[in-house]
């Protein structure tokens, strides 16, 4: 029996099947959002090749596997898949080769039935390496790019701070953790590539890549933000006044952090006019709505919000993120944040807005991830935006930040 033929003429609905297990499959979730197509990617292309491979006179034929599968593996990497995602998906994609063929398989011969599984086996494991492999080198390229984007922040960083000795050494101790990580994952792979040996833990050399890059990127951040104080500092940034419809820039804001509270079970309560998505529960808060379109500049308004909601969130293990706006007089209107999180000290509140000033619980100290820098940028952005900010905070009840901005930003 010529089971390549088979495995032909079946191909369409092992794809269709292959495309359903991926989607119904919870540990696939990078797959969630992406089209038909986009899962489909280059699977295809292998199945054809496996075709090939199983034609009695063309056993060793691999060149087609190797290249459905790299392109296959790069094309992952730049879709945010993680390393067991891709062999999961290879691990649906046997099971339904399989299954689908299994009647046919009971008609041949002994011979031909082990050899046909066999053959498939070998593909399939084939096509994962290959994959890996180029999952593995797209994940170098995007590190170099994160390096060379690093360099030139950094060069960019060096020219404009000026800052005090103290500031500089605590700027130097939030670098030193993340570069020597990128230094040292940087110099392991170049001694591997340089001595051309085959690493057979894959999985392994994987965590080595997204741990650098996930360093990488936090370090990034803090430059940034560094530099977006050092603008500010010296007079260089500029307000760009728009008509700016305000209930659906704070929606956007809600929408892109709600996986942040997801992850912690929190609830986000919002009332700006009952404009933002029905899915986030309004207050009862009683006040004049905010209108609907103001004059200012959305994009550092955008930045206030962000920062300060996820502030909310991150310092937050159990209960509601409350944000609330509303007009107060004919000229000025106010947003608030409120939170159940940890509570900042009475002797803390003056420093909130320092830079570099980080808040700890009694129990534990700041968050890994946090720079210090957040609020001491809001409070510059809301001062650039000819407004103010109070806060109220009791330890342990919560915190509420509350933003004053004029109707209309003069420009």
């Amino acid at each position: 029996m010529d089971f390549s033929q088979v495995l032909a003429e079946k191909t369409d609905t092992i794809l269709d099947r292959w495309i359903a297990a991926v989607r119904k499959d919870k540990r696939i979730e990078s797959a969630d959002d992406l089209s038909y197509t986009s899962v489909k990617d280059h699977i295809p292309d292998v199945l054809q090749a496996m075709v090939t491979v199983l034609a009695k006179h063309q056993d060793n034929d691999l060149q087609s596997i190797v290249i459905a599968s790299f392109e296959h593996g790069a094309i992952r990497a730049e879709q945010g898949f993680d390393p067991a995602e891709i062999a999961r998906e290879y691990h649906l994609l046997r099971t339904v080769i399989f299954d689908a063929i299994q009647l046919d398989l009971l008609n041949g011969t002994p011979v031909e039935i082990i050899r046909s599984m066999r053959l498939i086996d070998a593909i399939i494991d084939e096509a994962i390496a290959r994959c890996f492999k180029s999952y593995v080198e797209e994940r170098l390229r995007e590190l170099h790019q994160l390096q060379s984007s690093v360099t030139l922040h950094n060069e960019e960083l060096t020219r404009l701070i000026s800052t005090s000795q103290e500031d500089l050494s605590q700027l130097a101790h939030e670098l030193k953790q993340p570069l020597t990580s990128i230094i040292g994952y940087s110099d392991l792979f170049l001694r591997q590539q340089r001595q051309k040996t085959q690493v057979k833990d894959s999985s392994a050399n994987l965590e080595h890549i997204e741990r650098v890059l996930r360093n990488g990127k936090q370090l990034l951040h803090l430059i940034n933000d560094v530099l977006e104080l050092s603008r500010y500092d010296i007079g260089q940034i500029k307000v760009q006044l728009a008509p700016t419809d305000i209930h659906e820039l704070i929606n956007n804001v809600c929408e892109m952090l709600e996986p942040l509270a997801a992850g912690k079970n929190l609830k986000i309560v919002v009332d700006c006019d009952g404009l933002c998505a029905t899915r986030y529960a309004k207050s009862s808060a009683q006040g004049e709505r905010a209108p609907e379109k103001l004059v200012t500049d959305s994009f550092k308004f955008q930045q206030i919000a962000t920062n300060l909601i996820s502030n909310a969130i991150r310092y937050t293990e159990s209960g509601t993120v409350i944000i609330t706006c509303q007009v107060l007089d004919n000229q000025r209107w106010a947003i608030a944040v409120s939170d159940t999180g940890i509570g900042i000290a009475p002797e803390n509140q003056a420093q909130i807005f320092e830079p570099y000033f980080r808040v700890s619980s009694s129990d534990r100290s700041y968050l890994p991830d946090s720079t210090g820098l957040g609020l001491a940028i809001v409070s510059r952005l809301v001062k650039l935006l000819q407004g103010e900010i109070n806060l109220v905070s009791e330890v342990g009840v919560g915190s509420t930040f509350t933003v004053i901005l004029p109707l209309q930003t003069e420009s």
